[in-house]
């Protein structure tokens, strides 16, 4: 149970330094980068079903498929409409 749960956490934070790094968002540590791949989980694959798109790349994870290539995608648009909305006015 454990280790199905840290491989989880270990995809995700992979996938949100992944998206981080397309966003252009370099703030935050391993916490941040595991929420954004979550987030993108969540973000791209609605987006995929929205468009009709398939599911590319998928993990199986504890009985549950992890969407890799989603969840990049989800987390870079995610830290790119955050870095707009957050930008500094000069």
């Amino acid at each position: 149970m454990l280790i199905p749960f840290l491989l989880l956490l270990l995809i995700a934070g992979v996938c949100g330094a992944i998206g981080q790094a397309i966003g252009g968002y370099s703030h935050g540590g391993c916490l941040v980068s595991i929420a954004l791949g979550f987030i993108g989980a969540l973000l791209g694959s609605w987006l995929a079903r929205q468009l009709g798109l398939p599911e590319l790349v998928a993990l199986p994870v504890a009985g549950m498929k992890f969407p890799i290539v989603w969840s990049i995608i989800g987390a870079a648009l995610f830290v790119a409409v955050i870095n707009l909305i957050s930008r500094r006015r000069v």
